[in-house]
């Protein structure tokens, strides 16, 4: 199993930030596309920005110049930054393999809110 720890999730208000980190097992990180995942009360999981081995990013469109994906190779560790926040991207966030989810750890809660 690979083990993927999430943090970095709270409550902020319209128009916030936030930066989510994920440890992720290091025996596999350095040769692995990672993602982040997003899933809303009563919505499915999508999917919202990967980045590859060589640093290659790709978004969702609903995040798209708001958000940034990064990763540390040494730390083994993935990072979300969020700017702009709204209401809608309140949700479970969780990072993983990326076309290919494999087992999911906790996730961060993430609420957008006034």
């Amino acid at each position: 199993q690979v083990q993927f720890v999430e943090s970095g999730g709270g409550l902020v208000q319209p128009g916030g930030s936030l930066r989510l980190s994920c440890a992720v097992s290091q025996y596999i990180f350095k040769v692995i596309t990672i993602g982040w995942y997003r899933q809303a009360p009563g919505k499915q999981r999508e999917s919202v920005a990967n980045i590859t081995t060589g640093g290659k990013t790709d978004y969702a469109e609903t995040v798209k110049g708001r958000f940034t994906i990064s990763r540390d190779n040494a730390k083994s560790t993935v990072y979300l930054q969020m700017n702009s926040l709204k209401p809608e991207d309140t949700a479970v966030y969780y990072c993983n393999l990326n076309p290919t989810p494999r087992n999911w750890g906790q996730g961060t809660q993430v609420t957008v809110s006034s």
